[in-house]
C-alpha cells in the first residue's frame, strides 16, 4: 500500500473518478478535485481546460495527477457537432493538465485512454504493443494519448479502459432494468467482442498503477474478454430472468446512430501490461463479477 499521497484528479464527479476519490480517501490519501469553476473549498483546484489554465500554486506539490475528464461517448448522438465535443474535451482538457504536470512535476501523471484505440478487432485479441484503428474513436484516442505526452519526463500511464462494468452507471446501469423486466437479449449478432473490466478492479488497477513502475499505454480490462451473446446471457442469468428479446443492428444503428458501432463492433484486448507487471483481477470471469454486482 502507497504512504498517503496528495492526488488531483480531474473528472472526480464520473462513475470512475467518484469512486476512486472514496477509495483514496478511505487508504488515508489526501484528495484534490479540478473543477470548472473558482474553487469553493480545501480540497478543490480550479481549471478551465478551454482556457488551457490551471491554479498551478493549488497543484504545487501534489505526489500524483491523475485525468480522466472527457465527454461522455454514449451521452448522446453523434452529431456532427458533438464529435467535435468528444474530441475537444479529450484534446483541450489533456493538453492543459498534461502542460500543467510538466511544470509542477508530480511522481506520475496517469491519463485515461480507451480501447477504442484498436478500432474493429474481429476476433483478432490485441494488446498494447497493436496498432490502433481507422476509425472516429481510434483517431480520438491517438490525439487523446499524444497530448499526455507533453507531461514531458514525468512517468506518464495512458489507461485504456474498456467497458466498466457497475450496476450505478455506464452501460450495465442501461441494461440492467431492461433485462430485470424480461425485455433483454443480445445486441446485433452477438458475436461482436465486449472487453470489460468491474469498477472495482477498475480502481484497483489504478491504484496499482500510481504505485508501479509502469508507463505508456496499459489496457484496463479483464483478461477474458467474451461475446456479447455471452455477456448478455450470464447477465440474464445472474438476474434470473431470460434474454429472449435481441436487439437488431439495423434497430440500434437508427436509435444510437455513430456509437452503434462501439456497441456492434468488436473488440477482443488483453490486458498484457498489467498482468505482467503482477495484478491480479478480483473478477477475472464476466459470471462471477455479474452475480457479485447485480445480486
Amino acid at each position: 500500500m502507497l504512504p498517503p499521497q496528495r492526488i488531483a484528479i480531474t473528472g472526480a464527479s464520473g462513475l470512475i473518478g467518484s469512486s476512486l476519490v472514496g477509495h483514496l480517501k478511505s487508504e488515508g490519501h489526501t484528495v484534490q478535485r479540478l473543477v470548472r469553476r473558482k474553487s469553493a473549498a480545501p480540497d478543490e483546484i480550479s481549471w478551465d481546460p478551454t482556457a488551457g489554465t490551471v491554479d498551478l500554486a493549488a497543484l504545487e506539490g501534489v505526489n500524483a495527477v491523475i485525468h480522466l475528464a472527457g465527454a461522455g461517448v454514449g451521452d448522446h448522438r453523434w452529431t456532427s457537432k458533438y464529435r467535435a465535443e468528444i474530441l475537444n474535451s479529450r484534446l483541450l482538457g489533456t493538453t492543459t493538465i498534461a502542460n500543467a504536470v510538466a511544470q509542477v512535476k508530480p511522481q506520475v501523471f496517469i491519463s485515461a485512454s480507451a480501447i477504442g484505440f484498436y478500432g474493429e478487432t474481429g476476433n483478432r485479441a490485441v494488446t498494447e504493443t497493436d496498432r490502433s484503428g481507422d476509425d472516429f474513436l481510434s483517431a480520438v484516442c491517438r490525439e487523446w494519448e499524444t497530448a499526455a505526452d507533453l507531461a514531458g519526463d514525468i512517468r506518464t500511464v495512458k489507461i485504456r479502459t474498456g467497458l466498466v462494468l457497475d450496476p450505478t452507471g455506464g452501460a450495465l446501469g442501461k441494461m440492467l432494468p431492461l433485462f430485470r423486466f424480461g425485455l433483454g437479449g443480445k445486441l446485433g449478432s452477438g458475436n461482436q467482442w465486449w472487453s470489460w473490466i468491474t469498477l472495482h478492479d477498475q480502481i484497483r488497477a489504478i491504484c496499482h498503477l500510481l504505485e508501479s513502475k509502469v508507463s505508456g499505454p496499459v489496457n484496463l480490462t479483464s483478461p477474458n474478454p467474451v461475446t456479447n451473446q455471452e455477456f448478455t446471457s450470464a447477465l440474464a442469468r445472474a438476474i434470473h430472468r431470460p434474454a429472449l428479446l435481441p436487439a437488431p443492428a439495423f434497430a440500434l444503428k437508427i436509435a444510437l446512430g455513430g456509437f452503434s458501432t462501439e456497441i456492434l463492433g468488436s473488440k477482443r484486448v488483453l490486458p498484457h501490461a498489467l498482468t505482467e507487471d503482477g495484478f491480479t483481477f478480483d473478477y477475472p470471469h464476466v459470471i462471477s463479477a455479474l452475480e457479485q454486482l447485480v445480486e
